[in-house]
Order: structure tokens, then C-alpha cells, then sequence
């Protein structure tokens, strides 16, 4: 049994003029045909003659060319053309004629460079035919080659209406792909964002608090203990982002889950900051485009605190409830009151962006008596 389907994409395949080739043949064979030699297109009234050896090359001419209509337009209606106009003046009027349709048609719609020259050459072209065939005994009147004229004119037009409609969509893909591929790029940096900064704060902050633990030896092999986990789950956590951005390792994007929220904050705690974490509600039970906000929101603002507000109690209370998750982190530095949620900015406007295209709010912002506070708000809605 033939696989219509492989047999349809082995056709595919082929080269354009091998594809296009049959129909010009095909034209060509008909117009051999007595019953249906003298049945094709008449202008100008030409007294009608038998085939010929001359004939045979006419048809020739007219038809095959229609197997480059596609790759090279222009050479194939001028053949066409020429074909058409020896039938024309020679009065075979074989049904080879048809082709000039074809031809206009594709014309129109594949020609890519010089068209308006082209519209130009073949209507002063059509001219002279015209001219031709009344002084060779045509009896055809103006308006008949004026309609004749029209009617190659709108396949012109429709193969040009045709042409317009694929750039545009060919345009529009494009677009989308683009739009794609940035929003991706966008991802991505987002997540390489969060991940380097929120393991090497950790790591220079442990860092610089071994300095002064020489003397407390199991305090100082606590913190190297832990730089070398933040270092480590870097590492493993930059590994899966560069699998993303490897094709032929099919890697899926990983998805932080609710689970992950207190293993990030007990990594924050063993940086030495004093973490305090409440969950209200029910989490979840699949995670989605809501809970990797939730995840990073958390991720970031920690990150911050580590960074500008190290040693002060940080409260983190994560609300779960039907309509959304809510998160709040915020810091209590009594000692410095200038404690910014944030640093160059890039980070928080990352999280903005994540959050607002997910429909939510949020929110970073100096409290009056020192420290920060940040806040999001995710709807339910946009889990995926």
C-alpha cells in the first residue's frame, strides 16, 4: 500500500521547475491533440490553420517554460509570450495559448525585482501583436484587444494580491519568531539574574564573616560548609540555564517549586541573616508561571537584604488563598536608615515585569524607620 503522506513529502522535496514540470507537459501533449488542437485562444481573428512541423515548436515554447514560472518568472512569460504571439500570427490557435495565463499569473505573483519594467516591456509587447495581427489580416476590433488586454491585467493583479498576502504573513512570523526569541532572552537573564546573585551574595557574605571566625573553628567550618553548598547549587543551577539555551540537550526549564521556598530561606539563614517565615493557606498543588514568581520574588528580596540590610531581622510571610499569592519581605535595620530594596534596580524591575505580565502587582519601597519592604501580589489566574 502506497504512504500517500511520505509519498506527498518526497514530492515536497523535489526541486521547483521538477514539481512545476508536469503541468507544462501536460499542456503541451493536449495541444497535439486534433479534437482539441483549434480550440484555444483566438485573438485577432486570424484565419485558422493546421499543425505544422513549426507548430510542434511553437507549443514547445509556449508550454515548457511554465516549469520555471516560479524560480525565474520573468524568463518564463517572456518565452510564453513569444510562443503565444508566433501562435497568434501563424493562426494555429492550439489550446498551448492557455499557458499565457498561467504565465501572467505567476508573474504576478513570484517576480520579485523590476516589476513595473516588466508590466511596461509586455503591454508595449502586446502593442505590436496587436498591431501585428490586424496587418496580417486580422479582423479583430479595438475593444476586443482592450478586454483581452483587461483580463491578463487581473491575474496580473491577482498574482500580486497573492504575493502581498504571503510577504505579509512571512512578515508576520517573523515578528512573532523575533518576539519569541526576545521575550526567551529576557527569560533567561531574568533567571541568570537571580540565580548568580543570590548565590554569590551568599557566598560573599559568608566569605567575608570567616575572616573574623579563625578563632572559632566549628563557626568557621559552618560558613566554608555553606559557601561551598551556595557554590555548588550555583553551579548546578547555571548548568540547567545554559542547557536551555542548548538545543541538543532537550532540557526542560526547571520550575522552582513552593517546597523550595523554605530551603531558600534556610540558605539565606546559614548566610547569617535572621530569617522568619510564615505560609498562610493552602499552597498549590502544581506549579506554574505563579510560582516561579512567588519563588523569585522571595529569592530577590532576600538577595537584597543580604546585601544592604545583613544582620537585620527579615520577616518573609507568603499568603496562599483562591484568588492569588501574596508575598511580603521586609526588614527591620534600626541601625542604618539608608537600607534600599535594591541595588543597580535591574533585579526589581525584572520582578516587576515578571509579576505585572502575569497580572499581578508589586511593589519595593524604604520603610520610615529604616530597612525595606517588598511586596507582590500573583492572581490565580495565571498558573500554567
Amino acid at each position: 500500500m502506497i504512504d500517500v503522506r511520505r509519498a506527498a513529502e518526497r514530492w515536497r522535496r523535489l526541486p521547483v521547475p521538477v514539481r512545476d514540470l508536469p503541468l507544462a507537459l501536460v499542456l503541451a501533449l493536449a495541444s497535439l491533440v486534433p479534437e482539441v488542437n483549434s480550440h484555444g485562444t483566438q485573438l485577432g481573428d486570424v484565419p485558422t490553420r493546421p499543425l505544422d512541423a513549426l507548430a510542434i515548436a511553437v507549443v514547445a515554447v509556449e508550454c515548457l517554460p511554465l516549469a520555471i514560472r516560479r524560480c525565474w518568472p520573468a524568463a518564463s512569460l517572456a518565452l510564453v509570450s513569444l510562443g503565444f504571439a508566433a501562435d497568434q500570427l501563424r493562426g494555429y490557435h492550439t489550446l498551448a495559448a492557455t499557458a499565457l495565463t498561467i504565465a501572467v499569473f505567476s508573474a504576478g505573483a513570484h517576480l520579485e525585482r523590476y516589476r513595473r519594467t516588466t508590466v511596461v516591456l509586455v503591454t508595449v509587447a502586446y502593442v505590436l501583436l496587436a498591431v501585428a495581427l490586424t496587418g496580417n489580416g486580422g479582423s479583430e476590433s479595438p475593444a476586443g484587444f482592450a478586454t483581452f488586454y483587461a483580463g491578463m491585467a487581473v491575474l496580473w493583479w491577482f498574482g500580486s494580491s497573492l504575493r502581498t498576502a504571503r510577504a505579509a504573513e512571512a512578515e508576520r512570523r517573523r515578528a512573532v519568531a523575533e518576539a519569541s526569541r526576545t521575550a526567551e532572552r529576557t527569560r533567561i537573564a531574568w533567571e541568570l539574574h537571580d540565580v548568580v546573585t543570590h548565590h554569590v551574595t551568599a557566598m560573599v557574605v559568608q566569605a567575608e564573616a570567616a575572616r573574623y571566625l579563625t578563632a572559632n573553628p566549628e563557626r568557621l567550618e559552618h560558613n566554608l560548609t555553606a559557601i561551598t553548598g551556595a557554590g555548588r547549587r550555583a553551579v548546578s543551577d547555571l548548568r540547567k540555564l545554559l542547557d536551555l539555551l542548548n538545543p541538543e540537550h532537550g532540557a526542560e526549564p526547571r520550575t522552582p517549586s513552593v517546597g523550595e521556598l523554605r530551603a531558600l530561606v534556610e540558605q539565606t539563614r546559614q548566610a547569617g541573616q535572621p530569617v522568619e517565615f510564615t505560609e498562610d493557606g493552602t499552597p498549590p498543588q502544581t506549579a506554574g508561571s505563579t510560582e516561579v514568581a512567588v519563588y523569585r520574588v522571595v529569592q530577590e528580596a532576600l538577595t537584597n537584604a543580604l546585601k544592604y540590610a545583613h544582620g537585620s531581622r527579615t520577616l518573609v510571610h507568603v499568603l496562599y488563598a483562591p484568588g492569588g499569592t501574596t508575598v511580603q519581605v521586609s526588614t527591620e535595620d534600626t541601625e542604618s536608615r539608608h537600607a534600599s530594596p535594591g541595588g543597580s534596580g535591574r533585579g526589581l524591575a525584572g520582578l516587576r515585569e515578571r509579576v505585572e505580565v502575569l497580572g499581578g502587582d508589586f511593589s519595593a519601597d524604604a520603610r520610615a524607620g529604616g530597612g525595606f519592604v517588598v511586596r507582590a501580589r500573583i492572581p490565580a489566574r495565571s498558573r500554567s
